[in-house]
């Protein structure tokens, strides 16, 4: 048993505190990963909010990149010295899920919000106190223990705080476009939020080759940042994005709409379906209390879809090496997107100003 530094909330609603805990060796099928960069993602706001069911002492982060330090019996994925990525949905490769291309859905997710293996127990501890890792991972810690399952493997050459956004905010704002939205050539896309997420859809429906990428956030920072990364026209309001896609479309409206917004609502879902025209998709990715509340002839008539997805509905094990394969080539920003970086102290910092809209993406860089 090793001791090791990391951020924890104690119950919904209480600020992230640094503490130091005991780390348990790793058991079979398992890995002990040094981290070196986590990333701030929002959905560890959700549960530090208590907007999302969790238990509660959680070590935050589902985002995290670093080296394999040791590694249990039976593991095959990775050997001590790796450099990996963290995927915050385990790919087992053999569930009827993962056997059908669908990763993002593995069965071995099913502890993500109690934070224990699958023998019931836990790697983290204190004064006897069991505490678990947020998706089972935990990546606000300078080290975790986790199944080899939630571990990809990426080229050593790729600088830990860029491979850390891979984790969960890339892929899922990029797929959200690209396989869960389809988005394809000369359509018109309209993307609800540039945070993270958003401005990794924004860049997933340039690449599919989208005509026109329409952004709409209130926070000119981001829509700004939207520009660099593909956006064709911003607006701060739905109403004004709504107006400029009747016009530009002949009347047609938009064929997708991407919501990525960090808190979902009532009123982006009406809008989103409002925008799209005939056969067009509504991707919702966010979390929050919206609901669908609109007549069912909104759908019938223009045969209109809305639809959730789940990390982009992208397979870890090929995409997260794929889009770093992107971003070798130069055709992924991911630099970009990191607006700064904190030390583990400032984890609390970095989400204010994530809140506070100043960044597009923050970043923990660990301290050994």
């Amino acid at each position: 048993m090793i001791t090791t530094r990391a951020a924890i909330c104690r119950e919904p609603r209480s600020p992230w505190e640094i503490v130091d805990l005991e780390l348990d060796e790793p058991k079979a099928d398992e890995v002990r990963v040094r981290f070196h960069a986590a990333g701030l993602c929002h959905s560890d706001d959700h549960i530090q909010k208590g907007d999302a069911r969790m238990r509660f002492p959680v070590v935050g982060g589902h985002e995290g990149a670093g080296v394999v330090e040791a590694v249990g019996e039976d593991v095959t994925r990775v050997a001590v010295g790796d450099h990996v990525v963290c995927a915050f949905i385990p790919a087992c490769g053999k569930c009827r899920y993962c056997s059908t291309g669908h990763q993002n859905m593995c069965d071995e997710g099913k502890n993500a919000s109690t934070g224990e293996f699958p023998d019931g127990t836990f790697r983290f501890h204190s004064g006897g106190e069991d505490y678990g890792g947020l998706c089972v991972l935990g990546t606000f810690s300078q080290r975790a223990v986790l199944h080899e399952f939630s571990c990809v493997k990426i080229p050593d050459d790729i600088p830990f705080d860029v491979a850390s956004l891979v984790s969960c905010g890339v892929p899922t704002g990029w797929g959200t476009a690209v396989y869960a939205g389809g988005v394809r050539p000369g359509e018109t896309v309209v993307v609800y939020g540039a945070g993270g997420v958003g401005s990794n859809a924004v860049q997933g429906a340039r690449y599919a080759g989208a005509k026109n990428v329409v952004v709409v956030d209130p926070v000119e920072f981001k829509r700004d940042m939207a520009k660099v990364f593909g956006a064709t026209h911003t607006f701060a309001g739905a109403e004004e994005a709504h107006e400029f896609v009747v016009e530009t479309t002949w009347g047609q409206l938009a064929d997708h709409a991407l919501i990525t917004v960090g808190v979902l609502s009532d009123e982006v879902i009406a809008s989103a379906v409002n925008v799209v025209g005939k056969s067009g998709k509504v991707t919702i990715t966010a979390v929050g209390p919206g609901q669908l509340d609109f007549p069912g002839g909104m759908l019938i008539g223009y045969q209109r879809r809305v639809q959730g997805a789940v990390f982009g509905a992208c397979n870890p094990i090929y995409d997260i090496p794929r889009l770093l394969g992107l971003y070798r080539s130069g055709d992924l920003k991911l630099d970009e997107l990191i607006t700064k970086r904190y030390t583990l102290e400032q984890v609390n910092e970095g989400y204010q100003d994530m809140l506070d809209g100043k960044n597009i993406r923050g970043v923990i860089v660990h301290e050994h």
